[in-house]
């Protein structure tokens, strides 16, 4: 529950301080008299969105502070965020001369998400003219799913939605990256049949090019090794023939003339060289035959390889087989992709069919309580003064899941008797939408684990009979939670546990409002001025009396 406000240098606060009990709490004051300040500075803490305007001095900065005494519920919550837990936990806003905003949980900086999960959970501020939320089917799916105890099996089935969602995200990037993928893939693979057709591994561009030139210069090379050959061997006048005749007379002087051994020795070594070289060009000689079919392999082989390095603006075979490798490689990426593809839509059907499970389970539930939702609401707006009304609420099955099952739901209305139910947004009128929420309200109440609901004169518009009724009304939900209620019926403040009144006064030239505690004689001459105006009449303290019983 709610146990204190403390606002500070807030729009026409100065400094409030309140502390608040459990059961019904009833806020009165005059019109301007700053209660929906208050209700505004509260909202700080839901998350909403903060005003540098809000702040009075505009050097200093703006404090809103709320305590709330929790049970070891919400313990979790904190843990799960690593905070520190607080039976009396103070949730904070801040905010800075300079616009900037804090939010601080026990004293320590948390994000506005963070605020937001744990004080949705801990007050609900409902006023007048916020009865648009009955017409969503997120608020519709609450009430019914609230009667029929549906909490743990609506949190299992969201958290699988989810995933269910991102899941669905997944593949649907993944099946855009294949048909990017797959524009390029024809020309891809085209590219790399070409590259492995070629079989780069084992090419050698070089003995490739010594090849051809070979075969393009051979009748040339056979003619000259021939006449080579032909110079060597010659009797009589052939290299060999003087060369063996020099290394004769040559040897004969060195036996006589140590001086010429080594020239000698040279001159032999040489002519085994020179021998060598002879017998390696009578080998290559026979190597060398033209052989036309040969040469147009060699031409076309060459050709290719060329066209490839002009292609893929490379200059050696090792260019090419990068990008064979590359082009493998995104093939296989393709590949990969189709797997995931796959993969990913079993396990969209494995949540489907989870889905599918507690779909079923809430539809089931939630068809077993309409009844029980109709003569609660209907037994509720007979109180309220709508003696006739009408209500039902329509399941229709639906094609996809959504985040509430798989089916839409309609409340339907109709005040009067005679005509057939209509959607509320459709068959509710002003003066009526108020009467309808606080009976939703309190048939929330009943199964909600809500610990604190602040009404902003949802009651405005009614008197007499029915202004008691929703007197009574609110008590009774209080029961179940605390209420704090915002009302100029004195009917409802009547049924409060305690009661408040916010007051404008004018303080060294300023003005500034702040609330009040009212003790049992404030209470009975606020209840009674509420009931006659600015003049309390005896009368009216009379019928103040007999409200407070």
């Amino acid at each position: 529950m709610l146990s204190r406000i403390y606002i500070k240098n807030f729009a026409l606060i100065d400094t409030l301080d309140v502390s608040l009990k459990n059961g019904l709490q009833v806020i009165t004051g005059e019109t301007g008299a700053g209660k929906s300040i208050i209700l505004g500075a509260l909202r700080l803490i839901l998350g909403e969105r903060a005003d540098v305007k809000s702040i009075a001095k505009a050097d200093e900065k703006s404090v809103v502070e709320t305590e709330f005494n929790l049970n070891n519920q919400f313990k979790k919550f904190f843990i799960e965020n690593d905070l520190d837990y607080e039976l009396h936990t103070i949730i904070r806003r801040e905010i800075l001369p300079s616009g900037k905003s804090r939010a601080f949980i026990n004293d320590v900086p948390v994000t506005l998400d963070i605020l937001k999960e744990l004080s949705s959970q801990l007050i609900d501020i409902h006023s007048q003219f916020e009865t648009s939320n009955l017409f969503t089917s997120e608020y519709q799916f609450k009430i019914i799913d609230g009667l029929s105890e549906n909490k743990t099996i609506i949190e299992q089935y969201q958290q699988e939605f989810s995933d269910f969602q991102n899941l669905k995200q997944v593949i649907k990037k993944l099946r855009t990256q294949l048909s990017e993928s797959t524009k390029e893939s024809d020309y891809k693979e085209f590219l790399l049949n070409e590259l492995e057709e070629l079989k780069l591994d084992d090419v050698d561009f070089e003995d490739i090019q010594n090849q051809l030139s070979i075969q393009e210069n051979a009748g040339m090379i056979s003619e000259n090794v021939g006449q080579i050959l032909s110079r060597f061997h010659q009797e009589e006048i052939g290299i060999l023939s003087f060369f063996n005749e020099a290394k004769s007379k040559l040897s004969r002087i060195s036996e006589v003339s140590t001086g010429f051994a080594e020239l000698d020795g040279r001159l032999e070594a040489s002519f085994v060289e020179l021998k060598d070289i002879i017998s390696e060009l009578e080998d290559e000689a026979e190597k060398v035959e033209i052989n036309p079919d040969n040469l147009v392999y060699l031409t076309e082989l060459n050709n290719k390889i060329n066209a490839l390095f002009l292609k893929h603006n490379v200059t050696d075979v090792h260019g090419l087989i990068e990008i064979r490798n590359e082009l493998s490689g995104d093939q296989k990426g393709a590949s990969e992709l189709e797997s995931q593809i796959e993969e990913t839509e079993e396990n969209i059907s494995k949540k489907g069919k989870i889905l599918q499970v507690l779909a079923e389970k809430l539809s089931k539930n939630r068809k077993k309580n309409i009844p029980v939702f109709i003569k609660k609401a209907e037994g509720l707006l007979k109180k309220l003064g709508l003696e006739k009304a009408k209500v039902n609420i329509d399941l229709q099955n639906a094609v996809e899941f959504n985040p509430f099952g798989k089916e839409n739901i309609q409340l339907l209305f109709q005040a009067n008797s005679g005509f057939p139910l209509k959607p509320i947004q459709t068959a509710i009128s002003g003066g009526e939408r108020s009467r309808v929420m606080l009976a939703v309200k309190k048939i929330i109440a009943e199964s909600d684990e809500l610990p604190t609901l602040i009404l902003d004169e949802i009651d405005t518009g009614v008197s007499g009979k029915v202004a008691e009724e929703i007197g009574n009304l609110m008590r009774e939900m209080s029961e179940d939670m605390q209420l704090i209620v915002i009302s100029h019926l004195a009917q409802v403040a009547a049924k409060g546990n305690n009661n408040y009144k916010v007051v404008k006064q004018d303080i060294s030239g300023r003005t500034q409002s702040t609330i009040i505690p009212l003790s049992d004689e404030d209470k009975l001459n606020e209840i009674a001025q509420l009931l006659s105006g600015s003049k309390i009449t005896e009368a009216a303290l009379a019928q103040a009396k007999e409200l407070i019983g």
